[in-house]
């Protein structure tokens, strides 16, 4: 996924939920907050339809995601330190200017479009029978999971987070969703303090585990991917090979597993 437009998967479930409002309504203003891939792929659909489009950033994302967000005509507003600061300081601008937040993954629609992985993955590899998949604020996760339940019941799904943000690995422990005290990883893309009921409900039905691995094994994982297939990718899209190449992941047996590689850059190496 790291080949797809904007740089990840992020443009799949963007795009669906842009092209899924009434046009006058889009026109308005779209706004959203993001770790950076979310904010790339709002930009860019937004600017697929000519609707003006806000990215709220939290001072974890890097300054290169920001420049790339301005070249795709979105306003990039800086807020917090966290993309729920980012979120909070979104939200009120939507609420303030009559816009339209596209959230990054407590969205039905945006979801469904990350599943699509899952439906091109099963149809053009159908003997895969498990996929490792990171996880940020779970959209991701959710889709990719719910997608695979559907289409193959017995399919083991196993999602990644890391070792300095385990927003959902501490929900499913507590059985709701609980706000982190503090965030540690560099990962800012997979970095949420805290995550949805929507998602986490949904990644509670269809996961089978939640595995942590640490920046340095995912910093690791993509020297493994830009030596061995020539991908370059940040942290967070080396988080499910990480989990692999660790042995972090519990394959159960399965013996044709698909990990994601779900976002490019340069933090990684």
């Amino acid at each position: 996924e790291c080949t797809q437009v904007t740089g990840s998967f992020k443009a799949r479930g963007a795009l669906n939920k842009v092209l899924s409002l009434p046009r006058e309504q889009a026109q308005r203003g779209i706004v959203t907050a993001s770790g950076g891939n979310h904010g790339l792929a709002v930009a860019y659909a937004g600017r697929s339809i000519g609707a003006p489009t806000t990215v709220y950033l939290p001072g974890l994302t890097a300054a290169s995601k920001a420049t790339r967000i301005a070249r795709w005509g979105a306003e990039v507003v800086r807020a917090g330190e966290v993309w729920d600061d980012a979120h909070d300081a979104a939200l009120a601008r939507a609420a303030r200017d009559g816009l339209t937040y596209v959230h990054p993954f407590a969205d039905p629609d945006v979801v469904a479009g990350q599943g699509t992985i899952a439906l091109e993955v099963l149809e053009r590899a159908p003997e895969t029978d498990a996929f490792i998949v990171a996880i940020g604020g779970g959209g991701l996760m959710a889709g990719v999971g719910a997608v695979a339940r559907l289409l193959r019941p017995g399919i083991r799904v196993i999602g990644v987070e890391p070792a300095g943000a385990p927003t959902l690995h501490e929900s499913l422990r507590a059985n709701r969703v609980v706000e982190l005290p503090a965030i540690t990883t560099k990962a800012g893309t997979l970095a949420p303090r805290r995550s949805d009921p929507y998602t986490f409900d949904v990644i509670r039905a269809v996961v089978d585990e939640i595995v942590l691995v640490t920046d340095d094994e995912m910093r690791d994982a993509a020297r493994y991917l830009l030596e061995n297939v020539g991908v370059g990718v940040e942290l967070s899209g080396a988080a499910a090979v990480a989990a692999l190449l660790t042995r972090r992941a519990d394959l159960a047996g399965a013996s044709r597993p698909c990990a994601l590689v779900c976002g490019t850059g340069t933090d990684g190496c």
